[in-house]
């Protein structure tokens, strides 16, 4: 029974997988050379193997690229069947690239996500109003490494890393920032001097939280703000009724209300707002304060009914 059980067991589980095996072989063959940070390959001319460096703007993390939201795609349902030839045809690099709106756009399945509704906020960013149609989906999310944040269950501060790495992937990075323009990305820290507490913001705050302004019928906003609409008041954020209730909070604000009618523990202590925040040191002092006034009173009662029976 128990090698029955196991045979059974077995066949259901490589039957679930069959599917990954097949793509993980598909891919295989542009992975051992993107998915290295060195690949190796026969040159022709000199009959020898020769080993180069991967150009890093063409490097796949095969790790996150298994882990994200285009991990059952196979690499030339994207690109061209003609990659499969090596060396690549220069001309394959003048190849569009898929929007999001290319594959998301129109379907049902996706309709929640109104990501017409994101192609229309970010044609009015400023991000695209610079540099039209240079600046694509791509520039901020990685195709072969997106992964979702705020609909997943994971801390905040894991939220927040998320998506300031995508935008510091271009603002801290000059190689990144050289694409659309001459200059080097200023400094982060320098940028914004004027901010108190910086290291506090940076790990509490997503970047969009401050350049966007929150759209109802959209999840994160994708319309980047000029630097001078960028929100610089600390009560919109630091009060009971802040804006990153509306943003950064607003999806587990929306499960919580589902789920108990108000907003749980979780968010209020993962919330970077006055009067919202716990302090656990605090708690337990008001705990015990509240504890000794109990044990006072019953003590005050015990002694009066000990009196009124000497009376």
């Amino acid at each position: 029974m128990k090698k029955l059980k196991r045979s059974l067991f077995l066949s259901v589980f490589c039957l679930a997988i069959l599917p990954y095996s097949l793509l993980a072989q598909q891919n295989e063959k542009c992975l051992s050379c993107h998915g290295e940070v060195f690949y190796q390959y026969e040159n022709e001319w000199t009959g020898q193997m020769d080993k180069r460096p991967m150009n890093p703007f063409y490097h796949v993390d095969s790790t996150k690229m298994h882990l994200s939201v285009h991990k059952s795609f196979a690499c030339i349902d994207c690109h061209s069947p003609e990659y499969e030839t090596f060396p690549h045809s220069g001309e394959l690099r003048m190849e569009e690239k898929y929007a999001c709106i290319d594959c998301h756009g129109g379907d049902d399945d996706y309709a929640k996500y109104n990501f017409e509704g994101i192609e229309a906020e970010f044609q009015e960013s400023v991000h695209y109003k610079a540099n039209d149609e240079k600046f694509n989906c791509w520039m901020c999310h990685d195709p072969h490494g997106y992964q979702l944040a705020l609909r997943e269950n994971g801390p905040i501060k894991d939220v927040v890393s998320l998506s300031n790495d995508m935008c510091l992937s271009c603002h801290a990075n000059k190689f990144q920032y050289g694409l659309l323009s001459d200059d080097d990305p200023k400094a982060i820290e320098d940028i914004h001097a004027w901010l108190p507490n910086q290291r506090n913001h940076f790990n509490k705050v997503r970047c969009i939280d401050c350049h966007t302004k929150v759209q109802d019928d959209i999840l994160v906003s994708h319309k980047i703000l000029p630097k001078a609409e960028a929100l610089r008041s600390c009560v919109d954020c630091h009060s009971a009724n802040s804006v990153l209730m509306e943003s950064l909070y607003a999806h587990r604000v929306e499960e919580s209300r589902a789920q108990s009618g108000f907003f749980n523990a979780t968010i209020l202590n993962e919330g970077y707002m006055i009067g919202a925040n716990r302090n656990k040191t605090l708690n337990v002092v008001s705990i015990v304060l509240f504890g000794l006034m109990i044990f006072g009173l019953m003590i005050h009662f015990i002694l009066r009914l000990i009196l009124l029976k000497k009376k």
